[in-house]
């Protein structure tokens, strides 16, 4: 080969290619951390937006929309959709099913977290875990995330 000719050496390639590598994994944990925290928060507003339909609606008629546990949304969706919400969102961030429960008095919205495990273990207060659950009861979080999430 002639030492004027122009290129990359393997070497160099090499150098490149392991940086790139240190580069990707410092970023890809926290990309995945970011997206789970934007699911979290998407979470919570859409329980807000069905706790104001579900208020509003028992501002008018002076009762909560369905007595007895409700087992999905539909039974929800007939009483609020489109006089007090235009879309009822029926899934949480990770795309699993809201659990809701009403009674003529209130009424609880949650969300079973990541892993959409259910509402066994939840964790009352603050948290900082994605795989908890997340639960409004009349208005006011009973269990959210705060602070760094891992």
């Amino acid at each position: 080969m002639r030492r004027g000719s122009r290129g990359f050496t393997l070497i160099e390639l090499l150098i490149v290619v392991a940086v790139l590598g240190i580069v990707a994994a410092i970023a890809i944990p926290n990309l995945l951390n970011a997206i789970d925290r934007s699911k979290q928060k998407r979470t919570m507003v859409d329980m807000r937006c069905i706790g104001t339909a579900v208020e509003s609606y028992a501002v008018e008629f002076n009762v909560y929309p369905s007595a007895g546990d409700i087992q999905t949304l539909a039974d929800v969706t007939t009483n609020v959709v489109p006089v007090y919400v235009k879309v009822l969102p029926l899934r949480d961030g990770w795309q699993n099913d809201f659990y809701v429960s009403s009674t003529p008095e209130g009424y609880t919205i949650a969300s079973g977290g990541k892993d959409g495990g259910g509402l066994a273990g939840v964790v009352w207060g603050p948290f900082q875990e994605f795989e908890n659950p997340i639960v409004l009861i009349g208005g006011q979080f009973a269990a959210w995330p705060e602070g760094s999430q891992q």
